[in-house]
């Protein structure tokens, strides 16, 4: 049955707004996702999208996104991620082929040093 859909009457489906919105208080602006979720057509990665969208254009991630930062200790090598697990397996990988040691942190979470032993 269609969104909206009033099963008791046979009015049309009612337009249902509950598209997800993200705020930049840098920017000071409100954004909703529509142009992620209906021209890119990327589900559930819209917020994700949006974020890193934002990031390359502005140099700042949105309120209430705190990436997973890798900083390599030898290098000037590192980068952001959005979900620990690429930002371990770029740390992981960073270490095993340069043999150098890298941070892993995330505001929420203590921080790790990956060795390339381990």
């Amino acid at each position: 049955m269609p969104d909206g859909y009033d099963s008791e009457s046979n009015d049309p489906p009612v337009e249902v707004d509950d598209l997800p919105t993200v705020t930049c208080s840098q920017c000071s602006h409100e954004w909703d996702l529509e142009y992620e979720l209906d021209e890119l057509r990327v589900g559930n990665q819209a917020l994700e999208r949006f974020a890193l969208d934002h990031h390359r254009h502005t140099g700042h991630f949105p309120d209430e996104i705190t990436p997973w930062v890798v900083a390599c200790r030898q290098c000037p090598d590192g980068d952001e991620f959005l979900d620990e697990r690429p930002a371990r397996r770029w740390a992981e990988t960073h270490a095993r082929h340069t043999r150098h040691s890298v941070t892993l942190r995330h505001a929420d979470e203590e921080k790790s040093v990956i060795d390339p032993e381990s």
